[in-house]
């Protein structure tokens, strides 16, 4: 079953189940694929569907990070809960190790040796990682190994 039939699913199950937040969670998520194909002209593919729901993820976790400054722990716990559900429809993130080891393939491939190879390997990375590994912390993990060589 693809991601699309899975939402569709799902957005039923939580009709059914009386699930507002999580009914809201998926109908907001089906709303930016719908955008997305709009602006696409046409369907998308399972990476691009991923790639929608990893924007909608990141989105969360700065949201959680700027109501936390405020004090705001409704809506922090409002946007854990969504974030937690838009997961869901993400492949297993990669743990620690496997990243570093990933990093590490990657900058040898490329022939990194200095801070300033970010981008080279970046580029080459980011597709490997994709939905499995939040952009961010890859940047990070990239940044200190490369300090470190």
């Amino acid at each position: 079953m693809g991601l699309k039939e899975r939402l569709v699913s799902d957005l039923k199950q939580s009709l059914k189940a009386g699930e507002k937040l999580r009914l809201s969670t998926i109908r907001l998520l089906m709303s930016e694929i719908k955008n997305a194909e709009i602006a696409k002209r046409g369907e998308l593919t399972e990476d691009e569907l991923l790639s929608v729901v990893s924007r909608e993820a990141k989105r969360r976790r700065e949201s959680i990070e700027e109501f936390k400054k405020g004090k705001r722990e409704d809506l922090v716990e409002k946007e854990s809960f969504e974030l937690q559900v838009l997961q869901g429809y993400l492949p297993e993130q990669l743990s620690e190790g496997d990243l570093l080891r990933i990093v590490q393939k990657t900058i040898d491939e490329v022939g990194a040796s200095a801070p300033g190879d970010l981008g080279k390997v970046m580029g080459k990375l980011m597709p490997r990682v994709r939905g499995r590994a939040d952009g961010k912390h890859v940047n990070e993990v990239v940044r200190d190994t490369l300090g470190q060589t």
